[in-house]
């Protein structure tokens, strides 16, 4: 019966601890996690969010839990169990606020009662559906155990029992004269079906429904507690094993059952944000991971944030792909200003991060780097109250992050060093991939500078296309190309009415 947690051999200490990273605002992550925890509020599911890991083996481990989660029987029936638990606590809750000793005990029950049901129809369920991963299989294992223990056996039996006696009570009170009597029910007639029945050979067609519908409540007036207490004077046994049951279940719920509930909506949650856009034809996949292998790939890859806001449009998505092979680390992305080359540097971490996490990916097909830390550095409006100019301020941004930096970090740099010349800001730049290159960290580079592209053999070049019969028109692809500017220049002289056409028109 020993089962740790369907997330995998992570920390609980650090899972709890945890905050939100750093590169979230800027990969748009905050965002995505938002929009899958936003109707999972009960469960506090954003620290598992926060949380990636570096062990490939707990990353296929939740890979696997994801693709049993696939099957439409196996996540009804998470689901169905998901819902009977809201409905325990929501009653073990309500019995905590209650005033009078025998409706909270009622409510006690009412919670114990259902939460037997759940987790025995959650063990006969899952028997029967086709389970593959050792997340689930050893939950189920350990359910069987705990369903089949003594505990749960006489906590099933003995509320049945007292559930059984109390709907057994039968009683009349009797008012008069603004004062009510309690008894025990003797027969008396049930005059309201004789009316009725009297009456119905008059009926001539369906009356109007003048009766006055009251709310619904769980409370308790203090008139309906005393017939409640004169009720369990007249019959003491079923309200004295009532009594015995909440005192030998005070708490009844299964400390490993309760990370479940929790711990399984981290699944739930991410499955149900991607199905839509599953449903729409965009690609999902699970990736390869390694997190000593640095040669990445994806194909069709997509900005998760981007295709969430995008799913009421019409408007399609772009896909990308990029890889780095051997000793490439850098992907050098340059082209046209709005030709897609931030969101493309926001796909290349979003991907990693999502991966990282045990969830399937935007993309077709991909292997991804399991990093330590993803260091985002995208542009800021310059910030008057330290007294820094916006070079400066660049400046001592790279030089933190290089400095917390290691190999196996992730680097996601969008269009730095632009405050300054032309002349600066390459020859910073070149200083800064000089560290990126010493580090042989893997990273994806923004840049107007072409000549960062073809440094070395650790960098790639990728190209925002623009549309060839016209080059204001951007396609939002990026290939790997050598940069040239050639299709940047020609689209600003175009902007501008300086292409050769335009000029010689104007001449004429």
């Amino acid at each position: 019966m020993n089962f740790e947690s369907v997330l995998g051999d992570t920390d609980a200490a650090r899972l709890e601890a945890a905050a939100q990273p750093d590169c979230f605002p800027d990969l748009n992550l905050d965002q995505i996690v938002s929009a899958i925890t936003e109707h999972k509020q009960a469960y506090n599911l954003a620290p598992f969010f926060w949380t990636p890991l570096r062990d490939a083996e707990t990353v296929r481990y939740r890979q696997a839990v994801m693709q049993d989660l696939e099957n439409d029987a196996v996540m009804g029936h998470i689901k169905a169990f998901a819902e009977s638990m809201r409905l325990v606590h929501r009653y073990l809750a309500m019995a905590d606020t209650l005033s009078f000793d025998y409706h909270r005990k009622g409510w006690h029950l009412e919670a114990a009662m259902t939460y037997g049901e759940a987790v025995t129809a959650l063990a006969q369920y899952l028997a029967d559906d086709p389970l593959r991963s050792r997340g689930l299989v050893g939950f189920h294992a350990y359910l069987q155990g705990y369903v089949q223990s003594e505990e749960f056996q006489s906590l099933v039996r003995e509320s049945q029992q007292v559930k059984q006696a109390l709907a057994e009570v039968k009683y009349s009170v009797i008012i008069q004269d603004g004062k009510f009597r309690v008894q025990r029910y003797a027969g008396e007639t049930e005059y309201s079906q004789e009316v009725e029945k009297v009456f119905e050979k008059f009926k001539q067609s369906d009356a109007q429904d003048y009766l006055v519908g009251f709310p619904e409540r769980s409370g308790m007036s203090h008139v309906e507690a005393k017939i409640l207490e004169f009720v369990a004077k007249l019959y003491p046994e079923p309200f004295a094993a009532l009594d015995g049951f909440c005192a030998q279940h005070p708490t009844f719920l299964d400390p490993t059952l309760q990370a479940f509930e929790r711990e399984i909506q981290f699944y739930v949650a991410y499955l149900d944000f991607i199905a839509g856009l599953k449903r729409d034809g965009l690609p999902f996949c699970y990736p390869e991971v390694s997190a000593t292998d640095k040669a990445i790939s994806v194909r069709e890859g997509f900005d998760l944030a981007l295709a969430h806001a995008r799913r009421y449009s019409d408007q399609p998505l772009v896909r990308n792909d990029f890889s780095l092979q051997g000793p490439e680390r850098v992907l050098v992305v340059t082209g046209p200003n709005q030709g897609g080359k931030t969101t493309f540097a926001r796909m290349f971490g979003q991907l990693h991060y999502l991966a990282g996490l045990g969830c399937p990916i935007p993309g077709r097909e991909a292997r991804l780097f399991l990093f330590d830390h993803i260091f985002t550095h995208f542009e800021r409006q310059e910030d008057i109250r330290n007294l820094r100019g916006k070079l400066e301020d660049d400046l001592l941004r790279i030089r933190t992050l290089l400095s917390r930096a290691s190999s196996d970090s992730l680097f996601v740099l969008n269009e730095i060093l632009a405050s300054t010349t032309v002349q600066d800001a390459l020859f910073l730049s070149k200083e800064v991939m000089a560290r990126l290159m010493e580090l042989d960290a893997l990273g994806v580079w923004v840049t107007f500078l072409d000549e960062l592209a073809a440094l070395s053999e650790k960098t790639v070049s990728m190209v925002s296309l623009v549309d060839p019969d016209d080059p204001a028109a951007r396609t939002f692809k990026i290939v790997r190309r050598p940069a040239d500017g050639l299709a940047y220049a020609l689209s600003l002289a175009r902007k501008h009415g300086l292409t050769y056409e335009q000029i010689k028109e104007r001449m004429q």
